[in-house]
């Protein structure tokens, strides 16, 4: 099967959209990416016809959406390869996500002295939350450092392990360099030392295919919002026997099995780490992504934004006066990348006047920054929809700001 991109592009209507007279060229995909049709079709279907409340109504219309619900419970099983649908969590988000395993499992197993494993090239999303456990317990974080291609270094990696380490948690892609880590082989590392591993997806999901299963992993998180579902929805998968073990985040309606104010019993998984009304619609316009993506052939997704990648690494390079941040052999369809002299806000402006749409600044990845001493980057990330074409119209954009703004 051989992808074609047109047809897919006609299935997300703001691709259709003209930016100052010039049709849009949307490279922002790692802040947030669009939505097909059946996703927002689905979510005005669900306004329309059946809003209501799940799991404490027995009218039709809590049913309905009940049932919807938990369908999509077990798309997201399906779609990552979990063993059960106990192990999927809906949540706010990737933040959301990592912020409930931090709290829960830091109640549960760190205590002062202890230590937590980062990398480097974290998302703020997966520092914050670890600092803010280190600063209840007095633990202290741990960090595996890259080098100028943005490759980890599984060797120093290995030396940060002693008794004393609790938890590893780690970004599956940076979205800042691109860089696909290499998880199942730092999964297994740390098992060796009985360590589980917390994996931050948020970058991956929506490029490749996830086997939570093949990968070990013992937490994994995403976002609907980056693999073309609606904003405030996310998962947290956890093995099973792990999320039994662990305290619930928060506290409220629908996480609980019996209420008295001498004591509290808490329902069982999935919904003891899903408190007060969660976001069934977002929920249920994440499954319909997935089952888009689905649809599409992972494989031959994957294969197309290979080709993509080399593309736009060959077109970038032959830029005089352009660096680019995160050149490591595996990576997602992210380029950050630096024109000599020229302020990446200034660049962002321009290209913008041009229909482009990039990301400028530190892309919630200060350390990263601060790896390379400068202060942020240019960032164009694609997925499956963008096309060689754009890239074309990308470097002639750089061209142009480069002839503007270089004098």
């Amino acid at each position: 099967m051989s992808l074609d991109i047109k047809k897919i592009r006609e299935d997300f209507p703001i691709l259709k959209e003209q930016v100052y007279g010039r049709p849009l060229v949307y490279l922002d995909n790692g802040a947030t990416t669009q939505k097909p049709r059946v996703v927002i079709d689905t979510l005005t279907e669900l306004q329309e016809s059946m809003n209501s409340s799940i799991h404490r109504g027995i009218h039709r219309l809590s049913e309905q959406m009940t049932e919807r619900y938990e369908a999509a419970r077990e798309t997201v099983r399906s779609f990552i390869n979990a063993s059960s649908v106990n192990e999927i969590i809906f949540t706010s988000g990737a933040t959301g996500s990592i912020n409930t395993i931090a709290f829960s499992f830091g109640e549960k197993y760190v205590r002062e002295g202890d230590e937590i494993i980062l990398s480097e090239m974290e998302h703020h999303s997966n520092i914050v939350p670890w600092q803010m456990l280190c600063e209840r317990k007095g633990a202290r974080l741990r960090i595996i450092p890259f080098d100028e291609q943005g490759v980890l270094d599984l060797n120093a990696y290995e030396n940060l392990f002693c008794p004393k380490t609790r938890l590893v948690s780690v970004v599956h892609a940076s979205n800042s360099l691109g860089t696909i880590n290499p998880v199942k082989e730092i999964i297994r590392m740390a098992h060796r030392h009985n360590v589980p591993v917390m994996v931050d997806g948020a970058q991956m999901v929506q490029h490749t295919g996830v086997d939570v299963r093949e990968l070990d992993c013992d937490f994994y998180a995403f976002s609907s919002h980056k693999i073309f579902g609606p904003t405030g929805s996310g998962i947290l998968y956890g093995k099973e026997h792990l999320l039994e073990e662990l305290p619930p985040y928060q506290g409220g309606g629908d996480m609980i099995e019996n209420v008295t104010f001498e004591k509290t019993c808490y329902s069982d998984l999935p919904f003891k780490f899903e408190a007060g009304t969660t976001n069934y619609m977002g929920a249920i316009g994440m499954s319909k992504a997935l089952e888009y993506v689905r649809s599409l052939n992972i494989r031959d997704l994957m294969n197309y934004e290979k080709a993509l990648i080399d593309y736009t690494t060959g077109e970038l390079s032959r830029i005089e006066g352009l660096r680019l941040y995160g050149t490591a052999p595996e990576k997602i369809s992210t380029f950050s990348f630096l024109l000599d002299k020229i302020h990446p806000y200034d660049a962002g402006l321009v290209l913008d006047k041009l229909g482009i749409a990039v990301r400028t600044g530190t892309h919630c990845t200060q350390p990263v920054m601060d790896h390379y001493n400068i202060p942020g980057t240019i960032r164009a990330s694609m997925v499956f929809y963008n096309t060689f074409e754009e890239v074309d119209l990308l470097v002639e954009g750089i061209r142009k700001c480069i002839s503007m703004l270089s004098r």
